[in-house]
């Protein structure tokens, strides 16, 4: 089974975002490198879709879908545009899919926090937040995240909202965001700040 990708094309980076598979996105310099990036994280992803009780490709196959203009934010290393797909409606077994998937990267980020040291060694120019910094820093950015679907009350708050959450999705050029769209920063975000911290802690 081959996994829908879209590419997210800033001046200085590319992400490639899976679909259907909330936090499996990476970047690279190029669409090439992006891809590559990808399909190499997919071991590193796999626990998650475990946890959802989901089974990830063994030998993930891309398609790419769409290409969208990534801005600043792109470029500055976030994913940061919609693609199309996420405007379509959630079915209950779509928002049950991407909810338990949402909540596999929190219980891995949490696992991972516990499990590193609380001063992590320094990035490549001597940067980066320790554990502490880093486990507010994801929090406080989820408070935004869960704001452009109108949630303001955390983590089980967004859940059940995105398991009730069907139609009408918002336009992708409105100020609120898609749901699918959330979920997939959100869980961007997360599994992104885990694998550094697991890196960092070596």
């Amino acid at each position: 089974m081959r996994t829908p990708v879209y590419l997210e094309l800033g001046a200085k980076k590319v992400f490639a975002c899976s679909v259907d598979w909330p936090g499996w996105c990476r970047s690279a310099k190029t669409e090439e490198a992006a891809l590559d990036a990808l399909a190499s994280y997919a071991g590193r992803y796999r626990p998650v879709a475990e946890a959802a009780g989901l089974a990830l490709p063994a030998a993930p196959a891309f398609d790419i879908v769409e290409r969208v203009s990534g801005d600043a934010t792109t470029d500055f290393g976030a994913p940061s545009i919609a693609c199309t797909a996420d405007a379509a409606p959630l079915t209950e077994a779509d928002a049950e899919r991407l909810a338990a998937l949402v909540e596999a990267t929190w219980s891995l980020f949490d696992e991972v926090s516990r499990a590193s040291p609380a001063e992590l060694r320094k990035g490549p120019r001597g940067g980066g937040r320790d554990r502490d910094k880093m486990v507010a820093h994801v929090v406080d950015a989820e408070s935004s995240y869960f704001r452009k679907v109108g949630v303001r009350d955390g983590r089980a708050a967004f859940v059940a909202g995105l398991r009730a959450a069907r139609e009408p999705q918002p336009a992708l050029a409105t100020k609120t965001w898609p749901w699918r769209y959330v979920a997939r920063r959100v869980a961007w975000h997360v599994l992104d700040h885990a694998w550094e911290m697991q890196d960092r802690s070596v």
